[in-house]
């Protein structure tokens, strides 16, 4: 019996772990995802992703940034 109420109160600790290992991993995760996304927008729009924002780069000879362009894909791509 004692075995047994052992491994219950194991399972009890696993489970625990398990969701706050869930609960730090999901913002971090949403953070980075979110990240990702406004980067490619910015790459999209031929723009320079520099310290968290989107800029014209100053020796883009492929084309115009588009500030338009990253802001309609961002609002598309729902990560304000």
């Amino acid at each position: 019996m004692k075995e047994a109420a052992g491994e219950a109160n194991l399972t009890v600790v696993a489970i625990i772990l398990i969701a706050i290992i869930v609960a730090v991993a999901t913002p971090l995760i949403n953070s980075l995802m979110r990240s990702a996304a406004r980067r490619s927008c910015c790459t999209d729009a031929g723009g320079l992703w520099k310290n968290g924002t989107c800029a014209a780069a100053t020796n883009d000879h492929t084309g115009q940034y588009d500030s338009a362009g990253f802001n309609s894909c961002v609002s598309e791509a729902g990560v304000q």
